[in-house]
């Protein structure tokens, strides 16, 4: 019945029961599955090759690119495993403690244009240095 299971998302407003699944799931089924909190809500259970850090990895050898060279920004957990994939990662003033300490860098809030402070700050600096264009 489960083989045809693309995802599995949990709902809850009970943030703290949210977290201990996540926390149980990614214990229990180790590297079976992959699980993490899209929202502090909400939690995705995928294949583990169905999840961000997967893509970026993907994308890094799909289109030839080293891994050093990407960029990832987020801030839920679910970005972390796409953090650990990248060169340079940015979390918003907004992502929990745990977000911001897995990111190379902080930037302002969402609701404070932490986006595009960190284009400016963390990606063209970066372009411009090295004769690139973005």
């Amino acid at each position: 019945m489960l083989d045809n299971v693309v995802k599995v998302v949990g709902v809850s407003d009970d943030l703290d029961a949210v977290a201990r699944c996540e926390s149980d799931t990614q214990k229990a089924f180790a590297q079976q599955v992959s699980a993490a909190r899209s929202q502090p809500y909400y939690l995705d259970v995928t294949h583990p090759s169905a999840n961000k850090g997967a893509v970026v990895g993907w994308m890094s050898s799909f289109l030839h690119i080293p891994a050093g060279q990407i960029a990832t920004m987020g801030d839920q957990p679910n970005d972390v495993l796409m953090f650990a994939k990248s060169g340079l990662s940015v979390a918003v003033a907004n992502a929990s403690d745990d977000v911001q300490h897995d990111a190379t860098y902080v930037t302002t809030s969402n609701e404070e244009e932490g986006f595009a402070n960190a284009v400016e700050r963390f990606i063209l600096p970066n372009a411009n240095a090295a004769g690139g264009t973005i």
